[in-house]
């Protein structure tokens, strides 16, 4: 059976309905907290590489260890699909660079296709402009040679594509509502910080999620078939 290895960086970010997706599609998901369990030395069939709270930029050994490892991946023609700071590290790893941004984003916002977004082979299927759910301060810087094929106004690069089997998304699509209650419980400073709270973000999000999972179902299918 083949593995595709969910790196976790904190224990309320799982991957959440990328799991089954992967799984109905003959995959075994192996989940590793990276921080406290370190890293395997094989990034599997296929690498998922989850948010957290931390910097791609801080000093830690693991991070390191973490960019190697995905470049490993990078070496090998995997698929690898990067979520908020997974997407973060993912474009620092192909050359790109993570920096504050004007502000931070919380909750439901509105993501627009650029031009190559609108060709797409999966986010070819969205409107134009369409609502993700975000949590992040730093934004991301394209990475050489890469596609951009999202952008918003606080942040640029939403999402790229380097190959057809390499994407960063800057926001969350695998969530569930009683994720985004774990967030909220474990993340206080972040929601303070956005203004907003768990019963507002709860209701800002919950007409959106089934169409976030179709999307996410979306990544998935084309990841492992091209």
């Amino acid at each position: 059976m083949k593995v595709a290895l969910c790196l976790q960086h904190v224990l309320f970010e799982g991957p959440g309905v990328f799991r089954p997706a992967l799984e109905t599609r003959g995959y075994a998901v192996r989940s590793v907290l990276v921080p406290v369990e370190g890293l395997p030395a094989d990034p599997g069939d296929f690498l998922l590489i989850m948010g957290g709270p931390m910097s791609v930029n801080d000093r830690e050994a693991w991070i390191e260890a973490e960019l190697q490892l995905v470049k490993t991946a990078l070496a090998r023609d995997i698929p690898v699909l990067g979520i908020c700071f997974g997407g973060q590290l993912l474009a620092k790893a192909l050359g790109g660079s993570v920096e504050p941004g004007p502000k931070f984003e919380i909750g439901m916002g509105s993501v627009s296709l650029t031009n190559m977004g609108k060709s797409d082979p999966i986010l070819s299927a969205m409107p134009q402009d369409f609502l993700v759910f975000q949590w992040h301060g730093e934004g991301i810087t394209l990475p050489p040679g890469s596609t951009h094929l999202l952008t918003s106004a606080d942040f640029p690069v939403q999402a790229f594509r380097m190959t057809d089997r390499t994407y960063g998304l800057l926001f969350h699509l695998e969530l569930e509502e009683v994720d985004m209650g774990s967030l909220c419980r474990e993340c206080p400073q972040d929601l303070e910080r956005g203004g907003m709270t768990l019963e507002s973000i709860q209701a800002q999000s919950r007409p959106h999620l089934r169409r976030l999972h179709q999307l996410a179902d979306r990544f998935i299918e084309h990841l492992i078939r091209v």
